[in-house]
């Protein structure tokens, strides 16, 4: 089944946050003073099962969804997440990924590739030690991620993609060798202009750098020239090195918005779906789910969610904006 939203958007992928902790605290996603010891983070019993979780994967395939990601929160901080790895390989998607701080890797990553996951990108917003500690203040050093990404590389999960955050004044002067430590490895750096998600993060206008301007950097370095998207909705703008060293991605949500093109569906750790990152409330599906619903009126629900969705939050952005109540990165996953 072919579902389209108002303005003739299709589902074709499913983003499914399976926790809303993390072992990082960055500034940008869950500042430590108020994701703290006191947070109220969901129980156990809160969270999907991972039964309810391919379940309403299962629906999401049925209505034209390709492809799912796994995220957090730090998704490798839930128990057994190879588990749920091979429920969803079982549904048959063809393009099964997970977004990581890489950290866990080395003790989770063949676990994960014998389950049937295909790829990873892993976060890493800089190669200067002192500016990611700082970034992702939880005294975590680049070396520890680097052992990560080589960790999935060994287990068959490569290439990797790496995303970094870039902050005006807190990593920007770091790009160039981000990229340039990637080069010619096979793994594409992809730079994502900071975003307003949620309520917590102190976002301001003048702390996003454009992705052209992160271009203009890199190319002055290495010549690089545009690549065709791959797919309707691709969310990365791709360049080549013109001398054949690969590629590198930027993600211009603020600069250079892609609502248009967004078929991108998620659900959160406890159950609930939302049809955009900025999005201030989701559907309960947890609910439903656990008094019986079948999987004929839960395929309803899902396209009477998806069929009635007006999202275009970063075409509409405004100063004003950034104050709406939004959920956050850590509970929707990015």
């Amino acid at each position: 089944m072919d579902v389209r939203d108002t303005l003739g958007r299709p589902i074709r992928d499913l983003r499914i946050s399976v926790t809303d902790r993390c072992n990082f605290r960055c500034r940008y996603c869950m500042p430590r003073e108020i994701f703290g010891p006191d947070y109220p983070f969901l129980r156990r019993d809160e969270h999907l099962t991972y039964e309810e979780i391919a379940r309403v994967a299962r629906i999401v395939g049925r209505l034209g969804g390709r492809k799912v990601r796994l995220t957090g929160g730090e998704p490798l901080l839930r128990r057994d997440l190879d588990v749920l790895v091979g429920f969803l390989t079982d549904e048959g998607f063809g393009d099964l990924t997970l977004t990581t701080n890489g950290v866990l890797l080395p003790k989770k990553a063949e676990a994960l590739a014998a389950a049937g996951l295909h790829r990873l990108t892993v976060s890493l917003d800089s190669l200067d030690d002192e500016v990611f500690r700082a970034m992702n203040d939880a005294d975590t050093g680049v070396d520890q991620v680097l052992e990560g990404i080589d960790a999935a590389v060994a287990a068959g999960l490569g290439p990797i993609k790496v995303n970094a955050v870039v902050q005006r004044g807190v990593n920007d002067h770091t790009i160039v060798d981000l990229a340039g430590h990637f080069r010619g490895t096979g793994m594409t750096v992809r730079f994502i202009e900071y975003m307003d998600v949620g309520t917590t993060n102190g976002w301001r206008m003048d702390h996003v750098v454009p992705s052209a301007e992160v271009v203009a950097a890199i190319s002055e370095r290495w010549a690089l020239e545009p690549v065709e998207p791959a797919y309707r909705g691709e969310v990365a703008r791709r360049w080549r090195y013109v001398d054949g060293a690969g590629e590198i991605g930027v993600i211009s949500s603020v600069t250079e918005p892609f609502c248009g093109d967004c078929t991108r569906l998620r659900l959160s750790a406890e159950g609930k779906l939302y049809t955009c990152l900025f999005a201030s409330t989701g559907t309960d599906l947890r609910g439903p789910l656990r008094a019986g619903i079948t999987d004929e009126e839960l395929e309803t629900m899902v396209v009477g969610v998806w069929t009635g969705r007006t999202d275009r939050y970063s075409e509409l952005r405004t100063a004003g904006t950034a104050g709406w109540e939004k959920v956050e990165m850590s509970y929707i996953g990015g």
